[in-house]
């Protein structure tokens, strides 16, 4: 079989970097964080430029932690600003390769399939990473690294571990080359898919390395974290069968959609309400746009830290299931409908409903994520012979004359009366891209 080689482009500190650039400014040298001010000084910081990691200030740290004696920038978030650069190198990725051969992994990072490349150009992978690297540089002034690997695994492995400790910030790695130098490597976090409780959960058997999982007994691993075990023990030993070519046919079982938010400040029961109201009627323009329906729909509500105990209004007990007493982090509940529909009519109340049915009314709320569950396309959907088929046409009509309007002239023309509530947030969040400034 033919031997595979992959590369992965990360854009170092790249919202920093893109900061950097728009001001004239070497990312490199200068010391800069991007970080909404207005919020509090709590805040955490999307990027901190290779400047200040170099003082020691963590990437993704809180402006408060950042010392003030480093006499720093501070950018406002502007993510259309980098979606618009992170477009721009996408485009220069498709000037070596294939889309088929490319997979976005984030907004600042890609995979690429170079096997069939290195003969086209006649180089090594190194030497075309490096060129990728450089044409990054010269059209945009983002500087990158690079992992080069022979399965996606390995190529991740060399980018996030070997990368940053090269010259040229570029790593390389096969399954050889992989248990030679990275089989001893502590902590065990920092290899992808690792998080603190998994490697909590070894270290409870002395099991600290790569080496470690790999002598380990592959029934014990399997006991102790189920189907899971299989990608851990491959990944000891450095293998990894799936292809960017498997990437892009996979097809999921199940489809849904979800709307969260972390909230400005602790927000009381009824203004929580409102919150979640209003998150669930975006979702409900959304799945119109994208033409699918929902038979159910998710909630889960994060508590403030600051109140970790349950109150209760007037005395009386909280009328609220036990397990989200005793000072319980968070709540969550679904809730179903007879039908699958994406009327905000009847969604609406539904999740009005299941929030009072399951958040405890003396807590506040820091958090709210609504998820619409096992979504399919409206036209499989099946009506019975009671359903309201005249008064759902015209919810339908008005939801797609409202999503017409804000679609031509903005969202903010067309919008609900509670959207102009105390506390709402709809009309903030219309001017945001995954929660932080569009910058527009």
């Amino acid at each position: 079989m033919k031997q595979r080689y992959y590369l992965c482009i990360d854009l170092k500190s790249f919202y920093a970097s893109v900061e950097c650039v728009e001001r004239g400014l070497d990312p490199m040298t200068t010391k800069l964080v991007v970080a909404d001010p207005d919020r509090s000084a709590n805040t955490i910081c999307l990027a901190v430029s290779p400047a200040l990691k170099r003082l020691g200030v963590r990437n993704r740290c809180r402006m408060r932690d950042i010392p003030k004696e480093l006499h720093y920038i501070v950018a406002k978030p502007r993510m259309q600003r980098y979606i618009d650069y992170s477009a721009r190198i996408y485009g220069i990725y498709l000037s070596f390769f294939s889309k088929e051969d490319i997979h976005v992994y984030s907004v600042d990072e890609a995979f690429m399939d170079i096997t069939d490349y290195l003969s086209l150009y006649s180089v090594t992978p190194r030497e075309l990473g490096r060129r990728i690297m450089g044409s990054v540089l010269e059209q945009t002034g983002i500087r990158a690294t690079c992992g080069i690997g022979t399965n996606l695994y390995l190529t991740k492995i060399a980018l996030d571990i070997t990368a940053k400790h090269s010259p040229d910030f570029i790593g390389e790695l096969d399954e050889e080359s992989y248990r030679a130098t990275l089989w001893d490597h502590k902590p065990l976090t920092d290899f992808w898919r690792i998080g603190h409780g998994t490697a909590a959960r070894l270290a409870q058997y002395a099991i600290y390395t790569m080496r470690d999982i790999a002598a380990a007994d592959e029934d014990f691993l399997y006991r102790l974290f189920g189907i899971d075990a299989e990608l851990l023990i491959d990944h000891a030993w450095g293998r990894e069968p799936v292809t960017i070519a498997d990437i892009r046919n996979y097809h999921p079982r199940s489809k849904c959609l979800s709307n969260g938010q972390v909230l400005m400040s602790d927000y009381p029961f009824d203004k929580g309400r409102l919150i979640v109201k209003e998150m669930m009627d975006v979702l409900c323009l959304e799945m119109l746009s994208k033409d699918v329906v929902t038979p159910t729909v998710s909630l889960y509500i994060g508590y403030s830290v600051s109140d970790l105990t349950p109150r209760s209004r007037d005395g009386e007990p909280p009328s609220i299931p036990s397990v989200y007493l005793c000072g319980a982090q968070h709540a969550a509940g679904r809730t179903s409908l007879e039908a699958p529909t994406n009327s905000a009519s009847q969604w609406l109340p539904a999740i009005s409903a299941l929030y009072d049915r399951i958040v405890d009314p003396g807590r506040t709320i820091r958090r709210v994520n609504i998820t619409c569950c096992d979504i399919a396309r409206e036209e499989f959907r099946q009506l019975d012979l009671f359903s309201d088929t005249a008064g759902s046409e015209k919810q339908k009509r008005m939801q797609t004359a409202i999503l017409e309007i804000q679609t031509r002239f903005g969202k903010d023309l067309m919008i609900r009366g509670m959207d102009l509530e105390d506390g709402a947030m709809t009309l903030e969040r219309n001017h945001q891209i995954g929660g932080h400034r569009s910058g527009l």
